[in-house]
């Protein structure tokens, strides 16, 4: 039981650690009040509450799907991304976010936006658009493996020789 917890720790953090690098570097400067006031309320019009927890719920069930030996500790891994990825968790740091990389009237340019029905459509599709984007990703590089598979076979040739 204990290896299955391991293994479904590292698999849900696995994919976030890549851009953990990225976001750390970014500056921590206090953000004005306006242009924190800004930011929140386009991350309000954009619906970021509900995609971030529709995001989680999928990340999940993908690896149950992918991974059916971790089944008997999905409360335990939905448990733990609610506490530390839910939007509950993290809207504080990313209104931060936000904020320190747009102008405050930035943020208002795209709260019109995602406020307009346009931006709304596009809010209510980004989550099958990702999806359909992350299985077009993983269809082209089950498609090429073999490649990749042949290069790393002839460098370790290479090397051996």
């Amino acid at each position: 039981m204990k290896q299955l917890l391991i293994l479904a720790a590292g698999l849900l953090l696995a994919a976030p650690a890549a851009s953990a690098q990225t976001t750390a570097s970014a500056s921590t400067a206090p953000v004005p009040a306006p242009q924190r006031k800004a930011a929140e309320e386009l991350l309000t019009v954009m619906q970021m509450e509900k995609t971030t927890d529709n995001a989680l719920d999928q990340m999940v069930t993908a690896q149950l799907v992918q991974r059916p030996e971790l089944k008997p500790v999905e409360t335990e891994m939905r448990s733990f991304l609610t506490k530390y990825m839910s939007w509950a968790s993290l809207k504080d740091d990313m209104v931060d976010l936000y904020a320190r990389e747009f102008s405050e009237k930035e943020l208002k340019d795209l709260k019109k936006f995602y406020a307009s029905s346009t931006g709304q459509k596009f809010v209510g599709k980004q989550g099958t658009l990702m999806g359909a984007g992350i299985e077009i990703g993983q269809r082209r590089m089950q498609e090429h493996m073999p490649e990749l598979q042949q290069a790393i076979m002839n460098k370790m040739k290479v090397v051996q020789e």
